[in-house]
């Protein structure tokens, strides 16, 4: 089958090329969000409460928890340069590792050993109304879906487009009103709505989660091998943590929010987070005068809503992200469908953050129709599929109602990216960008080098188990990160003043609090 020639996208990179504006598609801004457990010396999830010395899992703006009080999560600042967000990520961890004491981060996605849903606790935010709400919404996770689920761990990628490029981009694409927040939006829900159909690739060359504690089969044994007598994996799967398995829970099977514009995500949204779920209204709000969930609504809030990227704006202090965004438009995008690689320290490097921006590029500039219910049918499809069996020799997927070569359909997408690479790395003689997709290019002509063929590999020829394994590299990027240079002073004082002042800001919220926690929530749901 031939390649699908999209003549908007090929229009649109020769307009830029053509703008004569240097660095057109330079100078977008990146963070990094990496989640991981902490464990015990022993490969066990951690019972200790955060540690004190990282800050206020509440108010600290880099350090904070997920889920459980074991899942840490390092968020890094926007950047516009890659080497500097790797650098600032590198220099978290370098913190973080020396205050965790023989308590070890987890490098692996998939988690270690756990005794059940009991065996994972829930993080803890201290006793304000925006502390309890964040842990009350939390005890809703585990009463839903389990709190097995919930330890998984991952790393997401936000990205915004440089001011500069959404000039250059509303003057090449004719836009009436010029570069307006309304035009941005439309442009970055393009990208939200290409995303999704795109995502499977991503789990292809970055998934890492093959293989699975048995705790998480629950039925789904179809396609998977026991490897031992605790863990399971699948033979060609990429991202466990993206399947049926892992994040993509039945219970949301039924939520179905549009991506074709702002104003139908919001509604989508509004409506599933006001509309009672008989099995969450069985469930009741209390049990034993203890709050178990914020409502019975089929989400409790937005962010219940499991989805491989999200739109988003920076919210205001008590503002929910669906009101920052109704309020503002589209700010940056949020790709969420990126395992830890077990390989990597920092569970992400150079190579992938630059194809993810290249990639974000790629997504925005090609032609963007709306999606139908058949068409959603088949992302969804394909995206099983690939986190499934996407290693799989001669795995098809559904594109325009036809099947096609996966091989074939991921080497037209990063031929696509040539272009976009090249205007990253203008005034670059490296050609870091040009490097991160022949990468990508080396797995797509060789499914051995994906990360999770790599995994498995190592499991059959190595002569550890999963567990061991994983715990094993835990150990040695802690020691990895422990044996660095401290970070500069100034970064190391900015990382300990934060601690301290997050702490501060903990305190004064719970001390200038006022009225009860019933009417704290009928407040916030009354502004969504």
């Amino acid at each position: 089958m031939g390649r699908a020639v999209d003549t908007t996208f090929e229009r649109r990179l020769a307009a830029l090329v053509n703008s004569r504006e240097p660095g057109v598609l330079q100078g977008g801004l990146k963070g990094v969000e990496r989640e991981a457990l902490r464990v015990t010396p022993g490969g066990r999830i951690a019972h200790t409460p955060h540690p004190e010395a990282l800050g206020s899992a509440l108010a600290s703006e880099h350090i904070t928890t997920d889920f459980s009080e074991a899942l840490i999560e390092l968020v890094t600042p926007a950047f516009r340069h890659s080497w500097e967000l790797l650098q600032y990520l590198c220099d978290l961890h370098q913190f973080v590792h020396r205050h965790l004491g023989e308590e070890v981060l987890w490098v692996n996605s998939m988690p270690c050993p756990l005794a059940g849903d009991d065996d994972v606790p829930t993080a803890r935010y201290g006793s304000s109304h925006v502390g309890m709400m964040k842990y009350v919404y939390r005890e809703g996770l585990r009463h839903r879906y389990g709190a097995l689920m919930q330890a998984i761990s991952g790393v997401h990628f936000n990205y915004s487009f440089a001011p500069r490029f959404w000039e250059v981009y509303a003057a090449i694409t004719e836009q009436r009103g010029g570069n307006t927040q309304e035009f941005r939006s439309a442009r970055y829900f393009d990208l939200v709505r290409n995303y999704r159909r795109l995502s499977w690739i991503v789990l292809y060359l970055f998934g890492a989660s093959p293989a699975v504690g048995r705790d998480f089969l629950d039925g789904h044994t179809d396609g998977l091998v026991m490897l031992d007598d605790r863990v399971a994996a699948g033979p060609y799967a990429t991202s466990l943590r993206m399947s049926d398995i892992g994040y993509r829970n039945r219970n949301q099977a039924g939520i179905s929010v549009s991506a074709n514009s702002l104003e139908e995500y919001l509604r989508d949204l509004r409506h599933a987070v006001t509309t009672p779920h008989p099995e969450y209204q069985k469930l009741g709000i209390k049990r034993d005068g203890r709050w178990i969930q914020l409502n019975t609504n089929r989400l409790q809030i937005e962010n219940e809503y499991y989805s491989a990227i999200r739109p988003k704006r920076v919210a205001r202090s008590g503002e929910s992200p669906s009101s920052a965004l109704r309020r503002g438009g589209v700010e940056y995008i949020e790709m969420r469908a990126l395992d830890c690689s077990a390989t990597d320290p920092m569970g992400v490097n150079g190579n992938k953050v630059r194809f993810l921006e290249a990639f974000a590029a790629l997504c925005l500039l090609k032609s963007s129709p709306p999606i139908g219910s058949s068409e959603q049918e088949a992302i969804d499809e394909n995206f099983l599929k690939v986190a499934r069996r996407g290693r799989e020799p001669g795995l098809n997927l559904r594109r325009d109602g036809r099947q096609l070569p996966l091989a074939s359909w991921a080497a037209e997408i990063l031929d696509c990216m040539t272009g976009l690479c090249e205007l990253l790395d203008e005034g670059d003689p490296a050609k870091p960008y040009s490097a991160a997709l022949r990468t990508q290019q080396e797995k797509v002509a060789d499914a051995a080098r994906t990360p999770s063929a790599r995994l498995l590999s190592a499991l059959e020829s190595g002569g550890e188990d999963f567990f061991t394994m994983t715990l094993r590299m835990s150990r040695e990027h802690q020691e990895y990160f422990r044996s660095l240079p401290l970070p500069n002073e100034a970064r190391l004082a900015e990382f300990e003043g934060e601690a301290r002042e997050s702490h501060a800001r903990q305190a004064a919220i719970e001390a200038s609090q006022t009225g009860t926690f019933e009417d704290y929530l009928a407040d916030w749901f009354a502004r969504i």
